[in-house]
This record gives structure tokens, sequence and C-alpha cells, in this order.
């Protein structure tokens, strides 16, 4: 897959997610893609932090955005090759300070089918 191609799909995803528009997000990922994410380990201990296939993800995603929404992504860089995308970006919510995210993306057959949070 060409960088560009993988660009596109991060680029799609930041404005989806920023959009609270799940289904078309969802619509990105792999039917068993898996997440891991810092903020999942915290709020649901028994996930240890990860969660698999679109109904989970679906699920995340639901409550993030009803229970926070001023919740934003401000993309700040991307850098895709191979099959792998590397998204910085700064997380906003109202009334809290800004967290500097990394996400990376495992792409296949234009689908992610991986993505893992960090947080700064």
């Amino acid at each position: 897959m060409t960088p560009e191609k993988l660009q596109s799909i991060a680029f799609k995803w930041i404005e989806t997610f920023n959009n609270k528009e799940l289904d078309k997000l969802l619509s990105l990922y792999d039917d068993d893609a898996v997440h891991f994410s810092p903020k999942l380990k915290i709020k649901k201990p028994e996930t240890n932090g990860n969660v698999s296939g679109k109904e989970a993800l679906r699920q995340w995603w639901q409550s993030a955005f009803e229970n926070i929404p001023s919740l934003q992504y401000q993309l700040k860089s991307v850098t895709a090759n191979g099959d792998r995308v590397f998204m910085e970006y700064i997380r906003t919510v109202d009334n809290e300070d800004d967290l500097l995210v990394a996400e990376v993306l495992d792409i296949r057959e234009d689908k992610i089918v991986a993505s893992r949070v960090y947080h700064g």
C-alpha cells in the first residue's frame, strides 16, 4: 500500500472520530481488529487495555462520545509506510489539560487490523 493511501485512511480516521460518525469510523476497521489504549486499561481494568472486534470498539467509542462530548483530536503529524501509520495528535477536552497522543495503525487490505494508543 502506498504511503499516500495509508495517510488517507489516517486522515479519514481523524475526521470521522472528530465528527463522532461511529459507523464510518468502524467501517475503517477489519471485523476482527484489536485495539489497545491506556485509557481503556484504566476505565475497564478487566480488559488489560485491549478490545477485539468491531462491537467492542463500538461500545468503547460510543461511551467516549456520550460521556465526553467535547472530545476532539488535533492532528499534528502522520508518517506512513509499508502497512503501518504513525499519528501524533493532541487530545482536547473542555476543562482538561491537552494530552499528546501517539497512535499506530496496522493496515492490511485497506482496513485497520490493529491500533495502539500511547499517551505522553
